[in-house]
């Protein structure tokens, strides 16, 4: 059994890289993403669609201000830039199962 703290890392670092295909294959096919903003991204193409441009950029980086798990569920908080004029501080949490990760909720 994968780690999920393992495998939200993984993530982290393809995100930080702008390597979109590391990124989405950190992801199950089905995910759901519940944004801050109230709206949702359904699926790996949905994402990958979504971060592409970003990623193509190179203007994203999270950096991890503190990390919680517990059992399926990793939540981390996060400062992110480049994704607005200023850094975002916000918690976004990540459930893995079967290796990948199957939901993300952006909290705040």
């Amino acid at each position: 059994m994968t780690d999920p703290r393992e495998v939200v890392e993984q993530q982290l670092a393809a995100y930080n890289s702008h390597d979109i295909d590391a990124f989405a294959a950190t992801y199950a096919e089905d995910v759901l993403v519940l944004r801050r903003d109230g709206s949702r991204l359904q699926g790996r193409q949905a994402l990958r669609d979504r971060y592409a441009p970003q990623f193509a950029e190179g203007r994203c980086r999270a950096e991890i201000l503190g990390r919680l798990s517990e059992g399926d569920w990793v939540v981390d908080h996060e400062l992110a830039h480049g994704v607005a004029d200023d850094p975002i501080r916000v918690l976004v949490a990540y459930r893995v199962r079967e290796g990948l990760i199957d939901r993300v909720d952006f909290l705040g």
